[in-house]
């Protein structure tokens, strides 16, 4: 089993303890032997972009063909989308979106709109290889009043959104006072959306490494070999 998958793996074979006591046949049966945490719902928020940028690629810190890029520390997010089962999802698109390192996001309504980093995308998209991976360089989240750093993640194919979420920073010292994330109440899903954003060794600009894997509760359907539909329609408030 792939490394990345291990904690997530971990947490739902520990799940068939029930008051400290194995429960060996649930595991030996099968019921649990390739189940892994599904990545929690979370809300969109209201800041997902109500006008996209012209450059939407996976790359948020440099702007069409601007020489400047954004200010902040560098993340190289990566990741794969898969079912409950570890069965890689292809021609899926991943986007994300995220405020600045001035805590502004790409929306007129945001706060303190005037100190927005204009080099910065603030929205990105990716659609998965074959093995279900993706790909993103952005910067890492910065906390602004009322909530814990974190980036928004949604998953589309076919034009039908299946998830929509977000990633915290492991660790960060306001995670444990976000109300969204106390309001996932299953502790293992709690855990699955906390991220370690590690030192990448050999950086001379002190780049980061972020791994984000997200499980979906669906069955992709492998007869289509094209994609029909794109990016679904944001949510409806």
């Amino acid at each position: 089993m792939p490394s990345s998958l291990n904690r997530r793996f971990f947490l739902r074979t520990a799940s068939v303890s029930l008051g400290g006591l194995w429960l060996p046949s649930l595991w030996q049966s099968g019921a649990f032997a390739e189940e892994l945490i599904r990545t929690p719902a979370m809300t969109e928020g209201p800041f997902y972009p109500d006008k996209l940028p012209l450059d939407t690629d996976n790359d948020l810190l440099v702007l069409n063909d601007s020489l400047t890029p954004a200010v902040g520390e560098v993340v190289h997010l990566t990741g794969k989308v898969m079912t409950s089962s570890g069965s890689p999802i292809r021609n899926a698109f991943v986007e994300i979106w995220q405020v600045d390192n001035n805590g502004v996001y790409l929306h007129s309504g945001s706060d303190n709109g005037t100190n927005r980093d204009a080099n910065f995308q603030g929205y990105g998209r990716f659609l998965t290889d074959s093995t279900g991976r993706y790909y993103f360089r952005t910067v890492k989240p910065v906390p602004y009043p009322g909530r814990t750093p974190h980036i928004h993640v949604a998953v589309s194919r076919n034009g039908k959104r299946e998830l929509t979420t977000q990633m915290l920073i492991n660790g960060h010292p306001q995670n444990s006072k976000d109300g969204l994330f106390r309001a996932i109440r299953d502790p293992f899903q709690r855990e699955s959306i906390l991220v370690d954003f590690e030192p990448i060794a050999d950086s001379r600009i002190g780049e980061l490494s972020a791994n984000f894997d997200l499980v979906l509760g669906v069955t992709p359907d492998e007869s289509i070999e094209q994609i029909k539909g794109g990016i679904a329609p944001r949510q409806q408030r």
